[in-house]
């Protein structure tokens, strides 16, 4: 069984607006499933009694087991060896939406590390969500070719983060220009959920100078994006990086904190900064752990200068959150599980229009 939909139909008055109740379930009209043949011939059964009669609630316990039967099939299969399921789900999502986002907003994903944390951290951004980059490139100070890593030219450590930067941005310029529409930095801790960005970004214009992220007004007048959130570079920004970033009077080669210099690269090169909350106010890219942002739990130079005020609770985190940050690899697999596996069963999650208007 291939259960890919799930459309539920509410009313307000059952029979008023279906023709017939279900005596188990108090006020939904049908559940339809998108499903093979057999299953769906099923279901074709129930819906074609609205004229006729009431549907028992033996019917619908019916459809319930034969659903969980299949389901108790595939399970038995896969861990006896004998079935290979893709992402380890048993039953898949419908996720043609996100298939056409993944066409017209092509993102490459630029992944900074280091040779000391290919093992765990880069494994694990690998291993998940780096999966869903339209192309995906991790950038250290050593080549490896087995996991793989490209080896810039640079040293390692935090005084040299702004030059692994400069270099990951011109090597994908050089190399990468017209293999994505958006170029996306992010570190090894960074946890990155690729739908809801692409989603943001069909609000965007690749052909316009400007980057996104977490804001941080400090240092220059449009401020910078907190690195570690991670930023995304449209066509545009990359390419006046490109051809003018090697001036040593715009964007620095090294030293310094890496966000801020390439913020203040940014600036001058013209790229503009803007607005990445949703339409109601809550935050898409995250500078902390979840449980962070939820409890309010900030360094005092994050209270005083992140552009959208130091909110915090649920209620504050967009549902279409983009990244959070200082994210171990046990969480980072507690982040690829909540988000993609686990579900609360008989509830179907519809879209949001949560992005601004331009």
């Amino acid at each position: 069984m291939d259960l890919t939909v799930v459309d539920i139909y509410l009313g307000s008055s059952f029979e008023e607006e279906c023709g017939f109740s279900f005596t188990v379930l108090a006020s939904t009209c049908f559940v339809l499933f998108k499903m093979e043949r057999s299953d769906f011939h099923f279901v074709s059964s129930i819906l074609n009694t609205v004229h006729s009669q009431h549907v028992h609630s033996r019917e619908v316990l019916n459809l319930s087991k034969s659903l969980h039967e299949g389901f108790q099939k595939s399970l038995g299969q896969y861990l006896s060896g004998n079935k290979k399921l893709d992402d380890l789900h048993l039953l898949k999502d419908n996720d043609d939406v996100s298939k056409v986002l993944y066409q017209k907003e092509k993102v490459l994903c630029c992944i900074l590390t280091s040779p000391k944390n290919l093992a765990v951290k880069a494994r694990v951004v690998r291993d998940t969500w780096a999966r869903r980059c339209n192309k995906v490139l991790f950038m250290s100070s050593v080549t490896n070719r087995k996991f793989p890593t490209i080896g810039l030219n640079v040293s390692e450590g935090r005084e040299h983060l702004t030059a692994k930067t400069m270099q990951a941005f011109r090597y994908i310029y050089k190399n990468h220009f017209n293999d994505a529409d958006w170029f996306m930095k992010a570190d090894d801790d960074t946890y990155v959920i690729l739908e809801n960005l692409r989603f943001f970004l069909t609000s965007q214009n690749k052909s316009k100078p400007a980057y996104f992220g977490q804001n941080i007004k400090l240092y220059m007048k449009q401020g910078y994006y907190q690195g570690g959130a991670g930023y995304v570079l449209s066509k545009e920004a990359l390419r006046r990086y490109g051809e003018k970033g090697h001036d040593p009077r715009l964007c620095k080669r090294d030293g310094g904190s890496e966000d801020v210099e390439f913020g203040r690269c940014m600036q001058n090169l013209g790229v503009r900064i803007v607005e990445t909350t949703d339409v109601l106010g809550r935050t898409r890219f995250h500078s902390f752990q979840p449980e962070a942002h939820f409890e309010g739990i900030y360094p005092k130079w994050y209270r005083k200068y992140v552009a959208t005020g130091t909110k915090k609770g649920i209620d504050s985190v967009s549902d279409y959150t983009i990244s959070f940050h200082h994210v171990p690899p046990p969480q980072m697999y507690a982040l690829e599980f909540y988000t993609y596996h686990l579900r609360p069963y008989g509830i179907v999650h519809g879209t949001k229009e949560l992005n601004r208007k331009n």
